[in-house]
């Protein structure tokens, strides 16, 4: 009898762990399926940190997130300091330095590959490029944390939950920068101008690079 007590004392506590652990990384898998497959649309404002090697703050800039998952697209502007357009029209990315007067576009599979940026767009099945490697919850954040499979340009990101509601993201990159944002005053689900999505260079803006079209994507 007292044998048997004492293996219970010394298994009951990792079984228990081990099932805590497993049911918390379900409720990391539910957020991240939840936020691919029933958000569709997303309308955010944000403020976004670098912070260096060193933990000092190298960049903060403020902005607005908005995407419409259902086409492909979405649409991050930089407004202070400084201002810049990268839009996702579903085809291409559009980089747009409004002070410098100049674009780069390039093909949105191919500009998207290898960042953070594609658990923005699409809703395919994000565990075939990443592993759940954590979840953990800090005050009322649910963060979950997502490894590449592949070698990417970042060895992790984090995305934080509150509510059920994408509030943060953070990631890594090969450079052991950090980058910090925090997404406030957002709307789900509602509607979103598609002109939001769309850029037309104006007559005085040097554009570099090819647009695709839909028939190279076809090819």
């Amino acid at each position: 009898m007292i044998k048997k007590l004492f293996l219970i004392t010394i298994f009951a506590p990792s079984c228990c762990n081990f099932f805590a652990q497993e049911s918390i990384n379900d409720v990391g898998i539910e957020l991240i399926d939840e936020f691919l497959n029933k958000v569709i649309t997303f309308d955010s404002k944000f403020d976004q940190s670098l912070i260096d090697i060193n933990g000092f703050t190298a960049e903060a800039v403020t902005g607005t997130l908005e995407i419409e998952r259902s086409k492909n697209k979405f649409r991050w502007s930089y407004s202070e300091p400084y201002k810049q357009w990268l839009i996702a029209d579903g085809l291409n990315i559009w980089n747009y330095d409004v002070d410098l007067g100049q674009v780069i576009v390039k093909p949105q599979k191919d500009a998207l590959a290898g960042t953070p940026a594609i658990l923005l767009s699409g809703s395919e099945s994000i565990f075939e490029k990443f592993k759940l490697n954590s979840v953990s919850i800090l005050e009322k954040t649910t963060w979950v944390q997502l490894v590449p499979r592949d070698n990417l340009k970042f060895k992790w990101v984090k995305l934080g939950f509150i509510d059920r509601q994408l509030s943060k993201m953070t990631f890594l990159d090969n450079l052991d920068q950090k980058t910090l944002i925090n997404f406030y005053d957002v709307k789900q689900n509602q509607s979103i101008d598609p002109t939001r999505f769309e850029f037309i260079a104006f007559d005085d803006v040097d554009l570099i690079g090819i647009p695709a079209t839909n028939n190279s994507k076809n090819k």
